[in-house]
């Protein structure tokens, strides 16, 4: 037995016996009831402390049936209030004084929790900034490194046949470097100054993201239709992140291919799509890590749309996503 268990049967035994007392004292007319109303008080007020409520009123019960059945052996008026009143005024303040401590050991294992889910916060927050951060790079620096990694190779093979055109194919690597750097210093900015990078975005970026392709060599073109006024920051800048990792796809696993970009806002809408046909030239970059268009699928889920990947008819390859609006 622990003396939780103990505890109430023992302030139950002491009041029955407490009980017991008043009744012989009264029966035999002792002059020690202020000792018996000490005893009385103090088993009361354990009483109240007791976190079985039952078993408590129970033993206040009994301590007062022993003054009860003692006035009827012996009335005296001078001590029935005193020994009512006090013994039921301790048993109410261990009630209140057990339910204070009760409320304190509630409140402080809600703080615990409340701290607890704060810290569990704060960790989930900083993994979705991190994840967030590492998405941005991705999108970034992958799009622009596929693009010089081509044309690098590009240059290597026109640097002695045709001096001109490789000339050419380094200053596209210059301006995608330079492009990639802007974009950089455009996150870091953003991050800095704790703003999203959704601010500022608009579709007609998709227009800057095709021509620095078609730049590049590129046979791509883009096709934008509909009422693009009503698409907000978060959806366009969804958007341009699909159109980079689709073109950079392309560029990766379909050298040579055509690419078609398009743009379609209806009514609630946006419809994407970055279509390419059969590589014409053997892809000369490694296989990715699969993370880009993970990614992409989980930002466009964020925005509430859906994204579809795989190959199309034509032995070509094509992502298309809808975007509520």
């Amino acid at each position: 037995m622990t003396p939780r268990d103990g505890a109430p049967r023992l302030i139950v035994g002491a009041a029955a016996g407490t009980c017991a007392l008043f009744v012989s004292t009264a029966l035999v007319a002792h002059d020690d009831g202020w000792l018996l109303l000490l005893l009385l008080s103090i088993i009361a007020f354990l009483a109240g402390r007791i976190r079985a409520r039952p078993t408590g009123a129970l033993a206040v019960t009994l301590l007062l049936g022993g003054v009860a059945a003692s006035q009827v052996i012996n009335y005296d008026d001078n001590n029935i209030v005193p020994e009512i009143m006090l013994p039921l005024t301790l048993y109410l303040a261990g009630i209140a004084l057990r339910s204070r401590e009760l409320l304190v050991s509630r409140l402080s294992e809600q703080a615990n929790e409340i701290n607890a889910e704060r810290d569990t916060y704060a960790q989930l927050s900083i993994r979705y900034e991190r994840a967030r951060i590492a998405a941005e790079l991705h999108d970034v620096v992958a799009h622009a490194l596929s693009m010089m990694v081509v044309q690098a190779s590009a240059g290597q093979r026109l640097a002695d046949r045709d001096p001109a055109r490789a000339a050419d194919t380094f200053k596209i690597i210059a301006t995608a470097a330079r492009q990639a750097e802007t974009d950089l210093d455009r996150l870091a900015d953003l991050l800095a100054r704790d703003t999203s990078p959704d601010d500022g975005a608009h579709l007609g970026l998709l227009h800057e993201i095709v021509d620095t392709a078609r730049a590049s060599g590129l046979p791509i073109r883009l096709r934008v239709s509909g009422d693009t006024s009503s698409v907000t920051g978060t959806v366009a800048h969804a958007a341009l992140r699909f159109v980079q990792e689709g073109v950079t796809n392309a560029l990766r696993y379909a050298p040579g291919a055509a690419i078609e970009v398009v743009a379609d806002a209806r009514p609630g809408t946006l419809e994407l799509s970055v279509t390419n046909g059969k590589a014409t030239a053997p892809a000369r970059l490694g296989l990715g890590s699969g993370r880009g268009l993970t990614g992409l699928r989980e930002r466009i889920a964020a925005c509430g749309g859906t994204l579809d990947a795989g190959p199309d008819p034509e032995e070509g390859w094509s992502i298309r996503a809808w975007i509520p609006c």
